[in-house]
């Protein structure tokens, strides 16, 4: 059997939390391969909403393992309140619930760490969630960290120690930071106390073991495609790979075992946080736009940016994720509009081009637009594909022409029930 991989193909906040959701009953294991607590899966069912940060957002279906992977970071304290959030919603995690020994935790100097940087940015802030996800990463990459494993290891308390140490030497070159350190401590030792009492595994052999066994595998990313810190728009970018090559280092399974690659995008545009963003609409049409796709971070709360849709960035991400079929979120929040405007290419250099450069800032490129012929029926009651207006029909013709991919799901709202598979 072969992995397939889920991941969102723009700035984040695509809905990849839903139709993970949606497909999950097709698998028999969900598995976050990246990130930490900076992502907010939201899920809408049976009139209830659930945000996930680190657990996989299969967790609501009762027969299907949940793996949090060695390339998640994770922070204690969110995850057993994530834990707790669940269990008063009646579902209980944990016997389904499986945490990589290689993956890292997140400290209480982690974030701090993170705070004090960012402050000291000032103006130049890459908009951070301040939970800590950098300095975790870069402990790990600079071969300091702590892992999961570590909590039975014998050897936890001698480790933290030392790399707490570190932190503090390091905060003390932020003379203006003020932080209470003890204040926060003790709950994250009991947090990690119960961490280490879950479901440990070497995610590595379970998977591929899994997979051999001709169980199903969803790999579940976190964050967007031009947040990965190769491919996005560096330096705004997450501390991980968020393309799907990022499944084989945050899993332990080779390339050979990817299977499907499904990319998530919105029908229009949006970005939290700063850094470069097109076709961003500085107006009341971004305002309308973000009014009616209720676009606040699910993590930070913060008021996303909301722009009209980026087919040359769209190409872009399609490509570096080797993406093998689309599920377009949110058509329902462009009814009402008489034209959607859609970008196909940009000026650059004095030329239009097709692909995505180098360098994306306002006064290195300019969004070219076509204008599409909007849709003003109201598409959350739709529940099949002949239910979509013509318009709507033909501004999905329109993407797969554009990026060369197939379009397999629209949805028309929120809940689970709102998705239309073609």
């Amino acid at each position: 059997m072969k992995v397939d991989v889920l991941l969102g193909l723009q700035w984040g906040d695509e809905g990849k939390g839903k139709i993970v959701d949606v497909l999950t009953p097709q698998y028999d294991i969900i598995a976050r391969f990246q990130g930490g607590p900076n992502a907010g899966h939201t899920l809408i069912f049976d009139g209830q909403k659930h945000v996930l940060h680190t657990i996989p957002s299969g967790v609501f279906r009762p027969n299907t393992q949940n793996v949090v992977g060695n390339g998640v970071v994770i922070d204690p304290v969110i995850f057993k309140r994530e834990i707790t959030q669940l269990l008063e919603a009646g579902v209980d995690p944990r016997p389904n619930l499986y945490l990589s020994r290689r993956a890292h935790l997140i400290l209480p100097t982690h974030r701090l760490l993170d705070a004090a940087s960012e402050q000291a940015k000032g103006k130049a802030k890459i908009g951070s969630t301040l939970k800590g996800i950098g300095p975790t990463y870069m402990d790990k990459t600079g071969r300091n960290g702590l892992r999961v494993g570590d909590i039975t290891s014998g050897k936890f308390e001698e480790r933290y120690e030392a790399l707490k140490r570190k932190h503090l030497g390091l905060l003390a070159q932020f003379p203006d930071f003020e932080y209470d350190l003890a204040g926060v401590e003790d709950e994250w030792m009991a947090a990690v106390r119960e961490l280490g009492a879950l479901n440990l595994i070497d995610c590595e052999h379970f998977l591929n073991e899994a997979l051999d066994a001709g169980k199903r595998v969803l790999a579940e990313g976190a964050q967007g495609t031009m947040l990965d810190i190769d491919f996005g728009t560096y330096p705004f970018v997450t501390s991980s790979n968020t393309i799907a090559a990022g499944a084989c280092n945050g899993l332990g399974v080779g390339p050979g075992r990817i299977g499907e690659v499904i990319g998530i995008f919105k029908a229009y545009c949006t970005r939290v946080g700063s850094g470069p963003f097109p076709t961003e609409l500085l107006d009341a049409t971004g305002e309308a736009l973000r009014e009616a796709g209720g676009e606040f971070g699910a993590t930070t709360g913060r008021p996303r940016r909301c722009g009209w849709l980026d087919l040359v960035q769209l190409r872009y991400a399609c490509r570096v994720n080797g993406v093998t079929q689309l599920a377009m979120m949110k058509a329902d929040v462009l009814s009402g509009f008489d034209a959607v405007p859609v970008c196909n290419r940009y000026e650059h250099d004095g030329m239009q081009i097709p692909n995505l450069p180098y360098g994306i800032e306002p006064d290195e490129v300019t969004p070219v637009y076509t204008d599409h012929l909007g849709w003003q029926e109201d598409l959350t009651q739709a529940t099949a594909e002949a239910d979509l207006p013509q318009s709507l029909k033909e501004y999905v013709t329109m993407v797969e022409g554009a990026v060369q991919t197939p379009i397999k799901v629209v949805s028309v709202g929120p809940d689970r029930a709102q998705t239309i598979q073609r």
